[in-house]
């Protein structure tokens, strides 16, 4: 028997995410709608909503519009419409435009919006707390509670004030059981409950691994006469060679540039580091012009999935479902993902809602899964399938160019037969004898920087005495395996300078610098032999994005 206090609900959602407060409105609307009362309550990791979200982002409003159709008459941060839609290929020193010709329709970002995305998810949280819904900041859902037959009865958040060594301070507060008919996974990509739960229900058992890229994102003040709003670039090429990704360049509100910067986490080299070629790349010439003379407000990282419609796994398990990022709804070519998590939280919420009236709790919803794959988030997915899968097979030049034929056939409905599979990411990485180290420049400070003075503008902050959320199956491995083989990787591919191999007593050693975590899971994701296990630290900790 539990000795936490514990609330019941009809459906908890883990994350204030774009799905999971577009699942929450929707159960509340349908509530008022049939005029049945259904509790909702969502927990956020995040200090407060948004503190976790970065993303681009351009946004498609086709899910905004279809769950609040008076969306722009209600404050809506979707302010500023794609003006300019340019797709360069960059070589060293220059640059060539992909004609739009070339692109499918649906490539095109016609009636879109530069964002914030955490402003949006601020927003939807303004929305959904009208509308009766209970949000719960800082507080991290750490455990899944199972029911004796198995099914998922809800979760638990960890408990306050733990000390390093696992004793109690004295500010120690156990955690809250959450119990709930049905219970929401909203937790973004690669999130540890997720995780877990995909282990337990074999959850991938009809699907493909998912992969994975990893963004990184600057924000910057730029001069008056730089800002162009509405202006989004995309960029491929230079300076990647042997891995693959691209930039972006968003022109949004109040003389603002937000670039980043994705590198698939395919890549082979143990010596790259995706944070050290975003900073390359802001000193190309055709980057430098967009930015020179602007100042670097904001900084943040997070893994992004992108295994697209083949790593899509089964989404619901008894006593609940996955929805947005936790299940992986990216569009890949379109660089977007907002929109399809949306639909899919209000997909999950409808079974939901048609499950509670039927008095059910806690067995599967069987029709949410059924709806997703007959919905345009399955046609949109389905027609891009191949794109990722191409690239990572047959390189930039000649993945690309098969890449838009499929997508072209796709979308012309001459549906071409195959579905090209994934490879785990963390498979794909070389030996250290196979490969040089890369001699990246040192930062000038104006435009590029380090990676201590990019976590410290991405307000990064978790109390210090507490377990390190960064915890080791085996503490060997780093030195025995991950430094003999792919020379400690982790201290190139994490974008937060969170780990180091440090000497101690003339022998090394890993030392996690676990205060420094942005909350990214690359770790979790590329490690060679996935010895690391990302696990929520104390709810409130992390990065602090205001307008990411």
């Amino acid at each position: 028997m539990s000795s936490r206090e514990s609330m019941e609900y009809d459906v908890v959602i883990v994350g204030a995410g774009v799905a999971g407060l577009a699942a929450a409105i929707r159960l509340k609307q349908l509530s008022q709608e049939h005029g049945r009362d259904v509790s909702v309550c969502v927990l956020e990791k995040g200090g407060e909503v948004g503190a976790h979200i970065l993303s681009g982002a351009v946004i498609d409003p086709r899910a905004i519009d279809e769950l609040i159709p008076d969306w722009a008459d209600r404050d809506s941060p979707l302010t500023v419409p794609v003006s300019e839609n340019l797709h360069w290929v960059l070589t060293r020193t220059g640059k060539w435009s992909m004609p739009t010709w070339l692109m499918p329709p649906f490539m095109h970002n016609d009636g879109k919006y530069t964002a914030s995305l955490g402003n949006v998810t601020r927003w939807l949280a303004g929305q959904a707390e009208a509308l009766g819904v209970e949000i719960f900041p800082g507080f991290a859902a750490a455990e899944v509670l199972f029911n004796e037959d198995g099914s998922v009865k809800g979760v638990a958040t960890g408990d306050m004030g733990v000390a390093r060594d696992g004793t109690h301070r004295p500010d120690y507060q156990p955690g809250m059981e959450l119990h709930a008919r049905y219970t929401f996974l909203a937790e973004g990509a690669r999130g540890h409950l997720t995780k877990e739960l995909t282990r337990i229900f074999d959850l991938r058992k009809d699907s493909g691994p998912q992969v994975y890229g990893l963004g990184l994102k600057e924000l910057w003040d730029v001069p008056a006469d730089k800002h162009q709003p509405g202006r989004v670039v995309h960029t491929q090429g230079w300076p990647l060679d042997d891995a693959w990704g691209g930039g972006f360049l968003y022109h949004q509100a109040n003389g603002q540039v937000a670039l980043g910067f994705v590198v698939a986490l395919d890549y082979k080299n143990p010596y790259l580091s995706p944070f050290e070629e975003f900073q390359r790349w802001k000193t190309h010439p055709a980057i430098r012009a967009e930015i020179e003379g602007g100042k670097r407000v904001s900084y943040g990282a997070r893994a992004i999935n992108e295994g697209g419609w083949q790593a899509i796994p089964t989404l619901a398990f008894p006593g609940g479902a996955l929805i947005g990022c936790a299940a992986g709804f990216v569009n890949v070519p379109r660089i977007k993902g907002s929109h399809t998590a949306m639909k899919s939280g209000m997909l999950a919420a409808e079974a939901a809602f048609a499950a509670l009236s039927k008095d059910r709790r806690n067995d599967v919803l069987d029709s949410y899964e059924p709806a997703l794959r007959s919905s345009w988030i399955a046609e949109e997915l389905k027609i891009v399938r191949n794109a990722q899968p191409a690239v990572a097979r047959w390189g930039g030049t000649i993945g690309t160019m098969f890449a838009g034929l499929d997508m072209w056939l796709n979308w012309l409905k001459l549906r071409t037969p195959w579905t090209l599979r994934h490879h785990a990411d963390h498979e794909q990485i070389g030996r250290k004898q196979d490969y040089q180290p890369i001699a990246y420049p040192k930062p000038d400070g104006t435009l590029t920087f380090d990676r201590l003075s990019s976590v410290f503008l991405s307000n990064t902050n978790h109390e210090e005495d507490q377990p390190i959320h960064l915890t080791l199956k085996d503490a060997s491995v780093p030195i025995d395996v991950n430094l003999a083989l792919y020379d400690a990787p982790e201290q190139r591919y994490c974008p937060a300078g969170v780990y180091e191999i440090v000497e101690e007593g003339g022998s090394p050693r890993l030392q996690i610098n676990a205060q420094n975590c942005v909350h990214c899971k690359t770790c979790d994701i590329k490690d060679p032999t996935q010895n690391i296990n990302w696990v929520v630290p104390e709810g409130g900790g992390g990065p602090n994005y205001p307008n990411m």
